[in-house]
C-alpha cells in the first residue's frame, strides 16, 4: 500500500488528522514519534524503525520545522516527548492502528475471510433493503461478519455516535445535532395494521378510522415515531386517541399478543408482508384493509461526520444502494 493510498483512507477520519498530513508528515514521521514514545531513546526509535541514528535526528528536525514545535527534549539518557510530541505520538498511534486496520480488514475480503461490518436500522428497510444485500454479499464472501440491530432511530443515532455502528437506516432524532451525521435520504416507511386472522374488523371492506377506538391496541413506547404517526393522524380527524394501549418495543411479543386477542398493532408494512408470505405465523395475521395510509417520515443511510467507512463497511452500504436502485 502506497504512502498516497494511506493517506486517502485516514483523510476522512477527523479535523485535527486533516491538519496533520496537510503539514506535510508522512507515516515514516508518525511511526518514529511512536516509537521514540515507546523506546525514549532516539538510538532505540531508529533500530525500531531499522534505519540509521543520524537519519532518525534528522527527520525529528523535519518535523519540527514543518511543525513549528518542540517535539522532544534531549535528557543525558535518552528523550524525553513535550506535550506537543506526546499529543502527536496519540495521534499517530490511532491513525496507524487504523491503518494497519484497514490493510488486514482489505487481505480478508480478497483472501474471501471477508470482514465485520456492524448496521443499526429500523424495521422496514432492514428487511426491504439490508437482508437482500446481506445475502448478496455472503455468496462472495461468505465468512464476512455482519451484526445487526433493529431498534428505535433514537437508540441507533446515539449508538452509531458511540462508534457501535458502521453506519444505520434510520432517522436523525429532533434532539440530535445534525451536523454530527451525514445523511443519504432512501425511502418512505409504509405501515400498516395487523389484527389476528378472523378479528371482527378483518372481514370489512375496508376499515374507517372511528371503527378502531373501541379496541385493544400494542403500541411501541411514547414518543417513537410511528405511534407519533398513528397518534397525527387520529388528532388530524378529530377522532379520539385510543386508551387501552400495551407499551412494548418487542416485536415477537406484539405479534403473540395480536394472534391471541382482538388487539391491534401497527407494524411495518414490509415486516407485515413478510409475515404472511414467509412465516410460521402466516395462518394467523392479517393486515387490516384501511381507508387512509400510513406514511412514516423519510429513511436514510446515515453515518457519522468525517469517520471513514471500513472496507466491508463500505460494501454493504454500496450494495444497500443498490438494492434501491
Amino acid at each position: 500500500m502506497s504512502t498516497q493510498g494511506n493517506f486517502s483512507n485516514v483523510d476522512a477520519a477527523d479535523d485535527d488528522t486533516k491538519a496533520l498530513l496537510r503539514s506535510g508528515l508522512k507515516l515514516s514521521h508518525l511511526r518514529l514519534i511512536v516509537a521514540l514514545e515507546d523506546s525514549g531513546q532516539i538510538s532505540a526509535a531508529a533500530h525500531m524503525l531499522n534505519i540509521s541514528q543520524p537519519a532518525a535526528s534528522r527527520m525529528i528536525a523535519q518535523m519540527e520545522d514543518m511543525l513549528g514545535i518542540p517535539l522532544c527534549r534531549r535528557l543525558l539518557r535518552g528523550v524525553e516527548l513535550t506535550p506537543y510530541g506526546a499529543a502527536l505520538a496519540r495521534r499517530g498511534r490511532t491513525m496507524l492502528l487504523e491503518l494497519r486496520e484497514v490493510d488486514r480488514e482489505i487481505s480478508d475480503l480478497k483472501s474471501g475471510k471477508g470482514g465485520a461490518v456492524f448496521l443499526g436500522a429500523v424495521t422496514a428497510p432492514a428487511i426491504g433493503l439490508a437482508v437482500p444485500a446481506i445475502r448478496r454479499i455472503r455468496k462472495r464472501f461468505p465468512r464476512i461478519e455482519i451484526s445487526v440491530q433493529i431498534e428505535t432511530s433514537g437508540v441507533l443515532a446515539r449508538e452509531l455516535l458511540a462508534s457501535r455502528h458502521d453506519f444505520i437506516i434510520a432517522r436523525i432524532p429532533d434532539d440530535l445535532n445534525p451536523r454530527l451525521f451525514d445523511a443519504r435520504v432512501i425511502g418512505i416507511e409504509k405501515a400498516c395494521l395487523i389484527v389476528r386472522r378472523g378479528h371482527p374488523l378483518a372481514g370489512h371492506q375496508t376499515v374507517e378510522l372511528e371503527q378502531l377506538i373501541d379496541y385493544d391496541w400494542v403500541f411501541q413506547p411514547a414518543g417513537s415515531l410511528l405511534r407519533r404517526t398513528l397518534e397525527t393522524i387520529f388528532m388530524s380527524r378529530n377522532v379520539a386517541l385510543p386508551d387501552r394501549i400495551l407499551n412494548t418495543t418487542s416485536l415477537l411479543l406484539t405479534l403473540v399478543m395480536v394472534a391471541q386477542s382482538d388487539a391491534i398493532a401497527p407494524v411495518a408494512l414490509d415486516m407485515a408482508k413478510f409475515i404472511n408470505d414467509e412465516s410460521g405465523l402466516a395462518g394467523a395475521i392479517e393486515i387490516l384493509p384501511i381507508s387512509f395510509d400510513i406514511d412514516v417520515q423519510p429513511y436514510s443511510l446515515i453515518t457519522a461526520r468525517n469517520r471513514a467507512l471500513s472496507p466491508a463497511a463500505r460494501m454493504l452500504y454500496d450494495h444497500i444502494l443498490a438494492e434501491i436502485r
